[in-house]
């Protein structure tokens, strides 16, 4: 039995997850019967007509590519427009479109990094973390109630701590108040100074979830007027592997010269009319490097706050590259953009070979139904970079 569509599309949603990708974008299965057998992938940057015709030429079953085919709302894939076209030729070729797109930027293994471990960064680090702000919040309860309110706290989503759930924190203490005129105490009485022995429950909360949480906490507290404090947490750069957000930067093996760099670049990077553009003194020394795949000038004034030597990205705009030199900050080494964000398709090959080949080992391949089917993952050689040639 075949692997099935959904199978695969299961993994790549494990891999990249749905949920990371930004509001505006269009992810996951755009054409395709879950159900359909898969034998053969291939993987590219675009989903562009070129790129299915290869697709067909060879036989695939799926396509997975970084950029969307419907980002923008369409109400009509007729075949006499290029959106319609491929939709048709995919179907009529018996071959699924997928994308993964902003949700495959910023993570690892994602399309940030691939940039940066191809570029020659060792350990490459976030430089502006993709994970919603935290809050701590803090209640102060009778101890025969402590047990109801962390319940109630974490029910509404306080207490998550990456693969941990309902992560809570009590200690015990005296809890003092006198009520006042026109009050209603659940314990004591108007103008009589009460002491009672308090549980003081302690949990972070992601910050869009701020206000179902405190909403959660004094529904469920018994006091007419709960003491809280919401604590809002500093935002401390993740690391390791779970490490998730836009840009990376790092240290080369050995320092370089810009001009040596640039060369290394464009070693790194399949050829493209575009080439390499750089912004700098050829002899600066260069051993910390920033990038971002993608157009990106929108992390130039992030950069700018880093240690980084040169920042390598896509797409820069002449008054914002001008400006940020201004600064006697890093150099800029601006790349063409479907080059930078090629050198993700090999690392997801790897992924999904490594997957279809132990699907008994690897805890990505949970959702797998079958077992021991060979699956072929090949990376797409078409270049679709739009600029052609050099005059």
């Amino acid at each position: 039995m075949a692997v099935a569509l959904r199978d695969v599309t299961g993994l790549l949603d494990q891999l990249y997850q749905p949920s990371w990708a930004q509001d505006w974008d269009a992810v996951g299965l755009v054409c395709g019967r879950p159900a359909g057998p898969v034998q053969k992938i291939l993987l590219a940057v675009d989903p562009a007509p070129v790129v299915v015709e290869e697709a067909r030429a060879w036989g695939a079953d799926l396509l997975v590519v970084h950029h969307p085919l419907l980002l923008e709302a369409v109400h009509s894939v007729a075949a006499d427009s290029p959106k319609g076209r491929v939709v048709h030729d995919l179907i009529a070729g018996g071959c699924a479109l997928f994308t993964a797109h902003t949700n495959a930027d910023a993570p690892a293994f994602g399309v940030n990094e691939s940039l940066a471990l191809a570029l020659g960064i060792m350990d490459p680090q976030v430089i502006a973390s993709d994970a919603d702000p935290l809050d701590k919040i803090v209640s102060f309860v009778p101890i025969a109630e402590a047990e109801k309110m962390r319940k109630a706290i974490t029910d509404a989503g306080a207490g998550a701590i990456g693969n941990y759930a309902r992560c809570t924190f009590t200690t015990e203490g005296m809890g003092r108040f006198l009520p006042l005129d026109g009050a209603a105490p659940t314990i004591g009485q108007v103008g009589d100074r009460e002491l009672v022995a308090e549980a003081r429950i302690e949990a972070v909360v992601s910050r869009p979830l701020r206000h179902q949480v405190i909403e959660a906490m004094r529904s469920a507290h018994p006091y007419e007027e709960p003491a809280f404090d919401v604590l809002e947490l500093a935002d401390i750069p993740s690391t390791g592997e779970r490490a998730r957000g836009m840009g990376r930067i790092g240290r080369l093996a050995q320092t370089v010269t810009l001009r040596e760099f640039a060369s290394s670049v464009e070693e790194a990077l399949p050829k493209t009319a575009h080439g390499i553009r750089v912004a700098g003194d050829p002899d600066r020394l260069v051993e910390v490097v920033a990038v971002t795949s993608g157009a990106g000038d929108f992390l130039l004034e992030t950069v700018l706050g880093t240690d980084a030597d040169v920042y390598v990205t896509s797409d820069l705009r002449h008054h914002r590259a001008g400006e940020f030199l201004e600064h006697d900050g890093p150099a800029l080494v601006d790349v063409a953009h479907w080059a930078a964000e090629w050198t993700w398709l090999p690392v997801l090959q790897r992924r999904l070979q490594a997957a279809f080949t132990s699907p008994l080992t690897s805890q990505l391949t949970s959702q797998l139904t079958s077992q021991g089917d060979a699956v072929e993952v090949r990376v797409s050689a078409t270049c679709t970079d739009p600029w052609g040639y050099r005059s």
